[in-house]
């Protein structure tokens, strides 16, 4: 496995599809995946030489000879990845299935520096090892995800807007010195994309919004994340009207994220009296009914949507889903669908849905996990 694979994450699948037990045999891989039987049995191969895969017993007959059975090997290894946010990191250990075998959520400012907080991912990710891994499977991946922009050929983080001391730092060789693996670094509302793609069968064009201290937004273009140069689907820097005029933590006049982000709404907040450290505050207040919140989210939601409705009209998605932090709301989520179906072409939002996320907290690990598989296939 010298090589990308000739058909993109096609090993991956492969892989994917028998861990889940959706197909147990090299019969049912080429049925289930549509490539040749040729073709299957060549990347079957290379997934057993490589200790991924492990044939064994008999499977199910559809008449004639029962098949070999293939199934992921007790030894294949894990993946550990990481979705950082502003104030806290979730940490998973994942099969090579993409299934979480533990996931932990651990305090992290990550204005305390990328050394800092990196060397903090890495001592979790050891702990955990420790703990709940068997000494003979291995480590295969690292990945994280991080709340601002990330250049696709480096791994590095491109002016983020919340993230001081990060800009342009070697996020994947800090990671590399310390593990020398195949290491995943990607903007976090790209891997909830990636996730949340999951989620929804059937549905191959969708946005993912994820609306939390920041606001970020990944697209899925054919069933495949759509990285572009690396700051696809960034709305958060989008230039919105208002009567007054903020400057944005990016050095820029009347940013979205200015107006509609939980660090903007937790600032106004605090202008009105009200104080709230983190997002799940803001939602508290929303849920508690406490009017000043519920009409900030409202005017956030309502914001939000006006942006979207660009991308809605271009774009066409399937999908608006909506997560983070914030997406526990309900008056955000209304007030997106309600400025979009209001804006937006008609043609464009016949068959369009605007939900909540449906892949839940876990959604950017599934995601780094299934992007980072395919790190180290190649």
């Amino acid at each position: 496995m010298k090589q990308r694979l000739p058909v993109q994450g096609a090993q991956g699948d492969l892989l994917r599809l028998v861990a889940t037990g959706a197909a147990e045999s090299r019969a049912g891989l080429a049925r289930m995946s549509g490539l040749a039987a040729s073709s299957v049995s060549l990347r079957v191969e290379e997934l057993i030489e490589a200790g991924l895969l492990v044939e064994e017993g008999s499977g199910t007959s559809r008449g004639g000879r029962r098949p070999r059975r293939l199934c992921l090997s007790p030894t294949a290894g894990v993946l550990a990845v990481a979705d950082l946010g502003a104030h806290h990191a979730r940490l998973g250990l994942l099969d090579l299935s993409g299934a979480p075998l533990v996931v932990e959520e651990v305090p992290c400012e990550i204005t305390e520096g990328p050394e800092a907080t990196l060397d903090l991912l890495s001592d979790a990710f050891d702990r955990l090892l420790a703990e709940r891994v068997p000494p003979s499977v291995p480590l295969r991946g690292v990945g994280t995800g991080v709340p601002g922009p990330v250049d696709p050929a480096t791994l590095r983080v491109v002016t983020p807007s919340r993230m001081p001391g990060w800009n342009d730092f070697p996020v994947a060789d800090h990671l590399r010195a310390r593990y020398d693996l195949p290491v995943l670094v990607e903007n976090d509302a790209n891997l909830m994309a990636a996730g949340e793609a999951r989620s929804w069968p059937g549905r191959e064009n969708l946005m993912v919004l994820k609306v939390g201290t920041g606001i970020g937004c990944g697209a899925i273009v054919d069933g495949r994340l759509h990285r572009g140069r690396g700051a696809a689907g960034d709305i958060s820097h989008v230039r919105v009207s208002s009567d007054s005029s903020v400057i944005c933590a990016c050095g820029h006049h009347d940013c979205l994220e200015a107006y509609a982000s939980g660090a903007a709404l937790i600032a106004a907040l605090a202008e009105a009296g009200i104080e709230v450290r983190h997002t799940s505050g803001v939602v508290d207040l929303v849920n508690d009914a406490v009017p000043e919140a519920t009409s900030m989210v409202r005017t956030a939601g309502r914001r939000i949507g006006e942006v979207l409705t660009v991308l809605v009209n271009f774009f066409n998605p399937d999908v608006v889903a909506v997560g983070g932090s914030l997406s526990a709301a309900e008056p955000l989520i209304t007030s997106i669908r309600a400025a979009v179906y209001e804006r937006c072409l008609p043609l464009a939002t016949r068959d369009l849905e605007i939900a909540p996320a449906r892949a839940g907290r876990d959604a950017a690990l599934l995601g780094a996990g299934s992007l980072l598989l395919d790190a180290v296939l190649a």
